[in-house]
């Protein structure tokens, strides 16, 4: 069986071993929360669409939401330094905005 070398770091120096990668992640994304909304008197998911088109704005310079990763339909992990209150705020504007999200609709978020 060929051993494979473990990918370089970003600086060129030594490999990153793969377990190093994985608990550097548990660090940052350490909260797992539900992002839903309401349709109709019903609490649905938010599509993972929703989730990584906020996540992906890098253009609006909220860097207080840059610890954010979608990953599935209603759900997100999130650095220990984002605040919810804020977070729901910011990502019902931005649903409004792309017309995801109806006017009279609200979100919901727990962890």
């Amino acid at each position: 069986m060929e051993r494979r070398a473990s990918p370089p770091d970003r600086t060129g120096g030594a490999p990153v071993s793969f377990s190093k990668i994985v608990c550097l992640n548990q660090f940052m994304f350490a909260r797992k929360i539900r992002v839903e909304y309401e349709n109709n008197g019903q609490l649905l998911p938010c599509p993972i669409k929703w989730l990584d088109n906020f996540s992906m704005r890098g253009f609006t310079n909220a860097t207080v939401f840059d610890d954010t990763l979608p990953i599935a339909d209603g759900l997100m992990e999130i650095g220990k330094n984002v605040p919810l209150d804020k977070l729901k705020g910011a990502m019902e504007d931005w649903f409004r905005r792309k017309s995801y999200l109806a006017k009279e609709a609200s979100l919901k978020i727990r962890e």
